[in-house]
């Protein structure tokens, strides 16, 4: 492990430009579920175990037609939780690394929970490939609403049922109940606006890198949703001078000469690695 270790902070301090991705992992050291299978989410919300529901069915935008009450339990329960807890000292530590890149940095990540801007992150540098859980949109959807901040939104919840209490969003335009602008599963009526100007951005960085050496940094992507794993592979492909450290207590394994893996929780390694490069 010492020589991997060794690796990857040399990696580090030589990239010119640095692209972490990151997925439900990332978060865990910050005191977030991972929702890893249904026993993982089980755990993180016992009442859905009584009820036999799973996250498929509760991440499911059906549920805000049929039953707004019960699907608003469920996201504004998560919405509360992402607000309360500081993100971790990785991504400060993070933060400092791609500050130092000459070649500038990004973010893509699978989380909804804000914590990268709510770490100091730019925002035109983030690309949140599943939507955000601070933002809303019609659940029509009525586009004339557009995407818009939950910045203003509280939302009580009855914990023993896990229901919402109270009124729940309406669009101003069409009158139905607003939902959050996050993909979920079986999703046709996902805003996807915001989320490509990200992208776009995102790929515009990657086109202009040239010849700059890119490091990507891959944090608690698994395989059950494998969105994160291969946008990072994907890029290692595509790029001139890329390497990739995919840093999974469970799943580090990396394709032979695509780059490194490394089994361990996101603080962990980062704290690791500056000690490394003696920061």
């Amino acid at each position: 492990m010492n020589d991997v270790i060794r690796e990857a902070a040399e990696q580090i301090r030589d990239a010119d430009a640095l692209l972490i991705t990151a997925g439900a992992g990332m978060g865990v050291d910050s005191g977030l579920p991972d929702f890893r299978g249904n026993e993982g989410f089980w755990n993180a919300y016992p009442p859905y175990r009584e009820l036999g529901k799973s996250f498929v069915e509760m991440a499911n935008p059906a549920g805000f037609s049929a039953d707004p009450a019960f699907a608003w339990g469920f996201y504004g329960h998560r919405l509360n939780l992402y607000r309360e807890p500081e993100p971790h000292r990785g991504f400060h530590i993070l933060r400092e690394w791609a500050n130092a890149c000459r070649g500038g940095s990004f973010v893509m990540t699978s989380n909804v929970d804000g914590h990268f801007q709510k770490a100091g992150f730019a925002e035109n540098q983030i690309y949140e490939v599943h939507g955000s859980i601070h933002h809303l949109q019609c659940s029509g959807p009525c586009r004339e609403s557009g995407i818009y901040s939950a910045e203003n939104l509280q939302v009580e919840i009855d914990e023993s049922s896990m229901r919402a209490v109270g009124d729940l969003p309406k669009c101003d335009h069409c009158g139905k109940i607003e939902r959050p602008n996050i993909l979920m599963f079986g999703d046709w009526s996902y805003l996807s606006d915001r989320n490509d100007r990200q992208e776009r951005r995102l790929r515009h960085w990657l086109n202009g890198l040239g010849d700059a050496r890119l490091v990507i940094l891959e944090f608690g992507a698994g395989s059950a949703v494998p969105t994160v794993r291969m946008f990072s592979e994907q890029v290692v492909r595509e790029t001139q001078n890329a390497s990739l450290i995919r840093v999974n207590p469970r799943e580090p394994d990396v394709e032979r000469g695509r780059g490194i893996g490394i089994a361990a929780g996101a603080l962990e390694f980062v704290v690791e690695i500056n000690r490394a490069l003696g920061t």
